[in-house]
């Protein structure tokens, strides 16, 4: 059999369409269709991958028949090929003594790295957020009214440091981990499951693991400020610190180990990815369009809010930043994003009941 009749064959024993297997292998349907018609040729590491894929040899991929491994090896006689196809590829050896093409179950692999992606999205999109709320709280013990260093005017300089270094810290870990996770669904649209039941519970006791200690976590954190409170009268500084100290691993817990669970949905992932796929087709959904303008407009609102409670009301023109409305600024951007996910909800239901 030729190499094209080989990969017919292969796709056709695992029901894979050309843009199925084009999205396995990361080239476009275009290629596969060319190598099927035999317009164009793979690259060796294109002829890899399907080897790792299809758990076939090298050698009966190219000059074989994978209906019959074995027999197609012994006549092609090219051993040196085999056994390099094979050190690739460990169900090669097994498909090729048992003389058919292994099982399904057994093919599902993790040939584009999406479980190391999916640990290491989760790490730093957890990392960043708990590096915020840890910023946020190392800068509490600084508080000018209960400071660790005592009156001070460094104390409101150190606070300011504090949050600026959480926030960096921050997002040093939100954007790569936002831009890989763009950078991974472009490369790799289409992930096949290869995740077991067994996978699934081990997540699943870690899921348990993560929101257990979280909570434990934020009620001792609590108990810490109302003890503090009610037996010490000291209700800033120190104590908010522990408290968000706490919160920290917390939420890091609860954000990194729900993450790693939620990310084992390949089918959730794949659909994702053919929706994007028909919205670059030119097919974008108008309530997507929708719900970002209205997101955006109540985000902008929003930050006008937060910037004229910061600079124009009478407290922060007498330059007191620490009293009134003026030290709750930041609560603006909290309900705009709670109004965001209402307005996001809503015309969801809404889209749901104009199609039904």
């Amino acid at each position: 059999m030729s190499f094209r009749a080989n990969l017919q064959y292969l796709r056709a024993q695992r029901n894979l369409t050309q843009e199925r297997l084009a999205m396995l292998l990361g080239v476009s349907r275009q290629a596969i269709s060319k190598w099927e018609s035999e317009k164009a040729y793979p690259e060796m590491d294109k002829l890899l991958m399907i080897c790792d894929l299809f758990g076939c040899t090298l050698d009966d991929l190219v000059l074989g028949d994978v209906s019959r491994p074995a027999a197609s090896a012994s006549a092609a006689g090219s051993s040196n090929v085999d056994s390099s196809a094979e050190a690739a590829s460990p169900l090669a050896a097994s498909s090729k003594t048992a003389g058919i093409i292994a099982p399904i179950a057994e093919l599902a692999q993790d040939i584009t790295g999406y479980d190391e992606h999916r640990r290491r999205f989760a790490l730093l999109i957890a990392g960043g957020v708990a590096a915020i709320i840890a910023g946020v709280g190392i800068g509490n013990l600084f508080d000018s009214s209960n400071s660790i260093l005592g009156a001070t005017p460094l104390n409101d300089f150190l606070t300011f440091l504090c949050v600026c270094v959480g926030v960096i810290a921050g997002l040093a870990m939100l954007i790569p981990g936002g831009l890989s996770r763009t950078d991974f669904k472009r490369r790799h649209p289409y992930v096949e499951d290869f995740y077991t039941g067994e996978d699934r519970s081990r997540e699943l006791r870690l899921l348990v693991i993560g929101i257990v200690g979280g909570i434990s976590a934020i009620l001792i954190g609590i108990a810490v400020t109302v003890y503090a409170d009610d037996m010490l009268g000291v209700s800033d500084g120190w104590p908010n610190a522990i408290f968000l100290l706490l919160c920290a691993p917390g939420v890091f817990g609860f954000v990194y180990c729900g993450m790693r669970y939620s990310l084992l949905n390949i089918n959730a992932y794949n659909k994702a990815a053919e929706d994007d796929r028909k919205e670059h087709a030119g097919e974008q959904d108008f309530y997507a369009k929708l719900t970002g303008a209205v997101c955006g407009i109540i985000m902008m609102i929003a930050t006008l809010i937060g910037l004229c409670l910061l600079f124009l009301s009478p407290a922060a023109l007498r330059g007191d930043w620490s009293t009134g409305v003026t030290s709750m600024f930041w609560v603006a951007w909290p309900i705009g994003g709670v109004l965001c996910g209402i307005a996001a909800t809503a015309i969801q239901l809404f889209k749901d009941y104009r199609e039904r």
